[in-house]
């Protein structure tokens, strides 16, 4: 039995994969979707780093090689995994993601004062949520998909979100792009503009045989913006893989 591991984004949690859970679930998958170290009961790794992070991710995947389905800084953990244990990792879907954030470029900049200028200043996560998930949201978002993301960011620790902000502008994977040896699927969002399908078309140019689905109307949230959509590209790549 095929086991995907889902890998949320900075402003998520476990909560995040629910509609993908439930869907692949009924479908015979054994699904786990993660809580990052400080997510959720997650303990906290010391120091926060994609190390450290990857190495606790080793820990819960057991022996048998794991789809990784990781969205955003989902998708990163997910490259610096396979970058570290590529022998653990049957295939990867990286989406709504990038191969590089780093923290010398203006847009990474940006993204690090957005969310953390906000708390430096004494806001809450619930107040932190209520800013920046609705920026998120593609066109054609379900109904509820950005109050659900909001919901799941105010439950985060702020520590934590610190953390795992600034571990963003640490990851450049770019170079390693070539040398990924599974099936890969990438998926964008034609409204996303954290990380934009023309950033992800480059992204799975460079990856060997790599499938590439945008989902038009989709923004950041991905599998919440489309749970529908977003599922039914997923199932495609595993039965076309023989996951």
């Amino acid at each position: 039995m095929t086991r995907l591991v889902f890998l949320h984004g900075v402003g998520g949690g476990h909560a995040a994969w629910d509609e993908q859970v439930g869907h692949f679930a009924r479908l015979g998958y054994d699904c786990l979707a993660w809580d990052q170290p400080g997510y959720g009961h997650a303990p906290a790794s010391d120091p926060y780093s994609f190390e450290s992070v990857a190495a606790a991710l080793r820990g819960v995947i057991g022996e048998s090689p794991v789809v990784l389905v990781g969205h955003s800084m989902g998708g990163l953990v997910a490259q610096e995994a396979y970058a570290r244990y590529p022998e653990k990792i049957a295939a990867l879907a990286l989406t709504f993601t990038s191969a590089a954030f780093v923290g010398s470029s203006d847009f990474a900049a940006k993204f690090v004062a957005e969310r953390l200028d906000p708390l430096d200043a004494g806001a809450t996560m619930k107040e932190l949520a209520a800013r920046v998930m609705p920026q998120m949201g593609g066109s054609k978002a379900v109904e509820g998909a950005v109050e659900r993301a909001k919901a799941i960011m105010a439950e985060l620790s702020p520590a934590t979100y610190r953390k795992a902000v600034r571990m963003l502008t640490t990851f450049d994977r770019r170079a390693d792009l070539p040398k990924i040896a599974v099936p890969t699927l990438l998926i964008a969002g034609s409204d996303d503009h954290t990380a934009p399908p023309a950033i992800m078309a480059r992204m799975a140019a460079k990856i060997p045989n790599a499938d590439y689905v945008l989902l038009e109307g989709c923004g950041h949230l991905g599998p919440m913006d489309q749970p529908e959509a977003f599922n039914a590209a997923l199932e495609r790549f595993l039965r076309k893989n023989g996951l």
